[in-house]
């Protein structure tokens, strides 16, 4: 790795340890501690906002040229794929992809759960967009995890 690579590396990991402090501040402003909330060995936070079980980290993206980008990740899962009507369901997932800004639906490959999700490249990132976008974050899938049950129960 060239000179130029570890000064880009060192700043990365000075833009990661920046928004780890962030992430800890907000858990904090919301009357949570790092210690309910941060697990060390996943790396990651967790809490509830009401039904929501809300997952953050960042994530670190290597490419082969010796480049990295970190995103800062939000997830929450909101339901299983309802057996009826599917298409349906789907069909509502991508319109609330649409409507509900910054929000959007996503599943994981060999599983029936429907996840609710932001990412942001941590790159340039404030605490007072970092917050901003939590707690939103935060009240839709709260809001949209009862909802989507409602609407589409699941009887599997």
């Amino acid at each position: 790795m060239d000179n130029s690579q570890n000064i880009s590396a060192n700043a990365h990991d000075v833009h990661y340890n920046r928004v780890t402090e962030m992430v800890h501040c907000y858990a904090e402003s919301v009357g949570l501690t790092r210690e309910q909330v941060y697990n060390v060995e996943k790396n990651n936070w967790q809490w509830k906002n009401g039904s929501a079980s809300i997952e953050v980290w960042i994530q670190k993206l290597n490419f082969a040229n010796g480049t990295r980008r970190d995103f800062l990740r939000v997830f929450c899962p909101i339901m299983d794929i309802p057996l009826a009507n599917p298409m349906a369901f789907y069909r509502r997932l991508l319109e609330l992809n649409d409507i509900k800004l910054g929000i959007k639906f996503a599943l994981t490959p060999n599983s029936s759960k429907v996840w609710a999700s932001f990412e942001r490249d941590i790159k340039g990132i404030d605490y007072n967009e970092l917050s901003t976008f939590i707690s939103d974050f935060e009240y839709w899938a709260d809001k949209l995890d009862d909802e989507l049950k409602a609407e589409f129960p699941v009887l599997n």
